[in-house]
């Protein structure tokens, strides 16, 4: 039937030009193929994601030699997104993130973060379009903010690492998928009773309705909406789910296990 009907287009006089009726076919497929796969019970393809242990590369590495070392990344059809960090010198590792489609290298992003912060990207998600998150860890402040991710994460929900360092927490950022530039970002950190930074680590990622959620391993305490601590019993980490805004500005919800 869809065969058909095509066919029948394409045979109706070119009254607006041959660009018009190629979008307008290509919108019709479009519509009925997502309706066959409602009527089949199929839901839409969710995002990609993945969040694993962070592997060394450089920007000039080829997809082939990234890919076999098995770290992080995301593919949507002939395109492959992989992020993790280059060993910059004995002592430090900065954050790297590279698109390739089809095999070919579209851009790779070296410049995140350049300090001594011995930092890392271990996690992805994308939707296959506009929409794609690194995760990123950070050891404590130092060099300038425009040296890190500070520079993005003016209007976070954290604009920084924080009080104290060592302590390895997350930089979670929106990424442009076509260019690899970062529009916004945010620290994500436990908080000690002292005032100072404490441990988190990134475990899974999903998208809700726009929003970044985030499922982490929190040391004490897992933060509130409001950044404030959370009062905790026994012993940590404690599993703790976060929900962003999609620009990271703000967190609409958060729970922790044995936290209130």
């Amino acid at each position: 039937m869809t065969k058909g009907f095509l066919s029948l287009l394409d045979r109706q006089p070119n009254c607006s030009g041959l660009t018009l009726r190629s979008s307008l076919k290509s919108a019709i497929v479009s519509t009925l193929f997502l309706s066959s796969l409602s009527l089949m019970g199929v839901a839409p393809a969710e995002a990609a994601a993945s969040v694993k242990r962070a592997v060394t590369f450089t920007c000039n590495d080829s997809e082939a030699s990234i890919k076999a070392k098995g770290g992080p990344s995301v593919t949507v059809g002939s395109s492959s997104i992989y992020i993790g960090y280059q060993q910059v010198s004995s002592t430090n590792k900065d954050p790297r993130i590279i698109r390739f489609d089809s095999g070919r290298r579209a851009w790779c992003k070296s410049d995140y973060e350049v300090t001594g912060d011995d930092g890392t990207g271990y996690g992805l998600i994308w939707d296959g379009g506009s929409t794609l998150y690194g995760v990123f860890s950070s050891t404590g402040t130092q060099g300038t903010s425009s040296q890190d991710f500070r520079r993005f994460a003016g209007s976070g929900w954290l604009t920084s690492y924080g009080s104290g360092g060592g302590a390895k927490i997350a930089v979670l950022a929106r990424i442009n998928p076509a260019t690899g530039n970062i529009s916004n970002a945010t620290f994500l950190s436990a908080l000690l009773t002292s005032g100072k930074s404490n441990s988190i680590a990134v475990k899974g990622l999903s998208l809700k309705n726009g929003n970044l959620v985030v499922n982490a391993d929190s040391y004490f305490s897992p933060r509130r909406t409001n950044r404030s601590r959370m009062t905790c019993t026994g012993a940590s980490p404690f599993n703790y789910t976060i929900e962003f805004a999609a620009n990271l500005g703000s967190a609409v919800s958060a729970k922790a296990d044995r936290c209130q």
